[in-house]
């Protein structure tokens, strides 16, 4: 006789859904979860429960997918916030590479550690992190705590400010099948791996081919600044007499497996570019915005068919790793920007912080609630006074919820935190150590002027 089949791992009910993807919204809905993946997901009545290892109800809460927040940089941001205010892009690179370069292994530890942490609380269940020139490996170790989904983007460079770190880019290109066969797909393939040269400003030529070359090798994704603002298009219309796009294009660098980061300086001719070689671009308005580094033509973006996702950027330039902030401040910005008050809508905005953020960083398994897809789940409770009354649920989200609205997060599965409480970490000690390491990395950096 056949035994019966266990119930799923974990059981979510009475929750309002919203699936993304295009799929409508359920108003009382079941979502089961077994092992790391979506079992299934409908309206309540319709899913078998019963024998659930852990049933979770989230009566007046909303359930949707983990945000993912498909460009920032954690590990150093997060050593970086609030350090330099109110200065044009390059000088803030400039100062903020003092710092960089005094890092070190156990600061860069617990710097990630505190942003997974925010990350977690925020809702964020995956990320697309673009490493500027330090280590990795500290990041890896903490996301072995705190596991969320993440594609890690080794940071290379060879001239500008970041000249110093030449010799190791090369190298570590020319030996980038050692890395992949150490870290990349690991942790169950949460954790991937992607070639991150840092920007047209500061690669040469020759470097963006071989990331090129390495990438197709390895079937990696790449992640990079491109077209950011007004000083790095005067750069390389001075240097190379034409624009960041078209200049990266000649190298053959563009492709559908690219993430180009902000994209604020874009000519008609770039914009057919990025649509006719599919590079997606992960969009980051708070940033551009306190930056001065323009406004991204969204609208001619979008009508031109270009996979768009939303970030955050790090948190030295927007800082907070909050994708509720994000929506707002897009929705508001581009509606001001084209004079349009129907233009992105409540649903899209949405959907560009969930699905179309995993499509534009090439992490497809997430991003939507349906079966088979990554258990990156989150629950949002809405019951708040600065939400209430909730006629339209993703009205709520977008204008008026917080990342503290977060409630719970999975993700793959794995429950990362439950009603505010992270799981199996000490939150109190990661402030702790965060503070001190970062307070103690910016005195011997500052003072000593180096």
């Amino acid at each position: 006789m056949t035994a019966p089949a266990a119930g799923p791992d974990i059981a979510i009910v009475n929750a309002t859904i919203l699936p993304m993807g295009g799929a409508a919204t359920i108003a009382r809905g079941t979502l089961t979860i077994r092992g790391n993946a979506i079992e299934a997901v409908g309206p309540a009545g319709a899913i078998d429960v019963s024998g659930a290892a852990k049933t979770i109800d989230a009566r007046g809460r909303v359930v949707m997918p983990g945000f993912v927040n498909c460009h920032t940089h954690i590990a150093s941001n997060m050593l970086l916030r609030g350090l330099l205010e109110d200065v044009q892009l390059f000088e803030w690179l400039s100062t903020m590479w003092r710092l960089k370069r005094n890092f070190d292994p156990d600061t860069l530890y617990w710097a990630s550690l505190a942003g997974l942490a925010e990350m977690a609380k925020a809702g964020i269940t995956s990320f697309n992190e673009h490493f500027d020139a330090y280590a990795v490996e500290p990041q890896i170790e903490a996301l072995q705590r705190i596991p969320l989904r993440a594609t890690l983007g080794y940071g290379f460079a060879d001239r500008g400010i970041y000249a110093s770190i030449t010799d190791w880019s090369w190298k570590t290109l020319e030996n980038f099948g050692d890395l992949v066969a150490k870290h990349h797909r690991s942790g169950g393939d949460r954790i991937h791996l992607a070639l991150s040269p840092h920007a047209p400003y500061s690669c040469g030529a020759d470097m963006f081919r071989l990331v090129r070359a390495v990438a197709d090798a390895e079937k990696l994704a790449i992640h990079t600044h491109l077209a950011e603002g007004p000083q790095e298009v005067a750069y390389v219309a001075d240097t190379y007499g034409t624009t960041p796009v078209k200049w990266v294009h000649s190298l053959g660098f563009l492709g559908p497996d690219v993430t180009a980061a902000h994209c604020t300086q874009l000519t008609d001719d770039d914009i057919a570019i990025m649509a006719e070689t599919g590079t997606r671009i992960g969009h980051c308005p708070c940033c551009n915005a306190k930056l001065n580094s323009g406004t991204m033509r969204l609208r001619d973006l979008r009508a031109a068919g270009v996979q768009v996702g939303l970030a955050t950027d790090g948190p030295a330039s927007h800082n907070a790793l909050d994708m509720f902030q994000e929506m707002k401040f897009a929705g508001m910005v581009h509606k001001d920007r084209t004079g349009d008050v129907e233009f992105l809508k409540t649903g899209e905005l949405l959907e560009m912080a969930t699905a179309g953020s995993a499509i534009a960083m090439n992490r497809p398994e997430t991003g939507v609630l349906a079966p088979g897809r990554k258990a990156d789940v989150i629950i949002v409770d809405l019951d708040r006074l600065h939400c209430l009354p909730v006629y339209d649920e993703a009205a709520a989200l977008v204008y008026s919820a917080r990342a503290d609205d977060v409630a719970t997060t999975i993700t793959d599965g794995r429950i990362v935190m439950e009603e505010r409480v992270l799981a199996g970490v000490d939150e109190a000690e990661i402030r702790a150590k965060f503070r001190e390491k970062a307070l103690a990395l910016r005195d011997r950096s500052l003072q000593a002027g180096t």
